[in-house]
């Protein structure tokens, strides 16, 4: 949830009026204990249900580019919108409306830039991925293409895309908004909501429940922890479906 914060003031790509308030950020004491869980998107997926929050979408949608790595930080928005003009004309007027770089003019160190995209197109490369790392952002989140992975791979900037492709977007894409509400894969998300992403998975945490949801999931990180231990033990199937489910069918 944004509060009365200003902007940054724009880098000089978009207009003032075109980028909302700086969003509170989640505190990074809140963002290391949600690193700390053990199942991350899997724990934060199930808090969410237990709430009545929807906010989750699968690997398989959002398809991150790095195995094995995880980000948790503060929604940095960005809205593109496809461009009208012919992308030839376009390239030979110079006419490029791109500029993810706004966001990041307006990110802190640990955000997440999350953009809603323009499908089949980049809409973020190489050179955003470099200014990210040295801006020291934690990932980002593109529900439409991207492309440079080899570059962003190398420099450990992990990112989590609908699609990879090599056609760029720089004569196709309008930035339209930064720190407004988007879309991402028909989630609804706000600058401020906290980004939370592993290699299952992407949830989007409303700010307002950022801490409840936590709550729930180190509960939850705990009791998985001495179910394994007691796995460990010898524990019987049966015991183990009592611990599991509460509806066993008696005899």
């Amino acid at each position: 949830m944004s509060d009365s914060r200003s902007t940054k003031g724009s880098a000089g790509l978009m207009a003032d009026e075109q980028i909302r308030a700086q969003p509170r950020r989640v505190s990074k004491a809140i963002i290391d204990r949600f690193l700390a869980l053990e199942d991350l998107a899997g724990t934060v997926s199930d808090a969410l249900d237990q709430l009545g929050i929807t906010g989750v979408i699968g690997a398989s949608t959002l398809i991150p580019t790095i195995a094995g790595r995880r980000a948790v930080g503060t929604a940095i928005t960005l809205r593109n919108v496809p461009q009208k003009t012919d992308p030839h004309l376009a390239l030979t007027t110079e006419l490029n409306l791109m500029s993810e770089i706004e966001a990041i003019h307006q990110a802190e160190p640990g955000d997440v830039l999350v953009i809603q995209g323009v499908p089949d197109v980049s809409n973020m490369g190489g050179i955003i991925a470099t200014i990210c790392t040295r801006q020291k952002l934690a990932a980002a989140v593109v529900d439409g293409g991207i492309r440079d992975v080899n570059k962003s791979r190398a420099l450990g900037f992990p990112i989590w895309s609908r699609q990879i492709t090599p056609l760029t977007g720089k004569w196709r894409v309008i930035s339209a908004e930064v720190n407004g509400t988007i879309t991402v894969a028909g989630m609804t998300v706000r600058a401020g909501d906290l980004v939370v992403a592993d290699e299952t998975g992407t949830c989007f945490i409303p700010q307002d429940h950022v801490e409840e949801v936590l709550a729930i999931c180190e509960v939850t990180d705990k009791k998985e922890a001495g179910w394994v231990e007691d796995l460990g033990r010898g524990m019987t199937i049966p015991d183990v479906m009592k611990h599991l489910y509460k509806n066993l069918r008696k005899k």
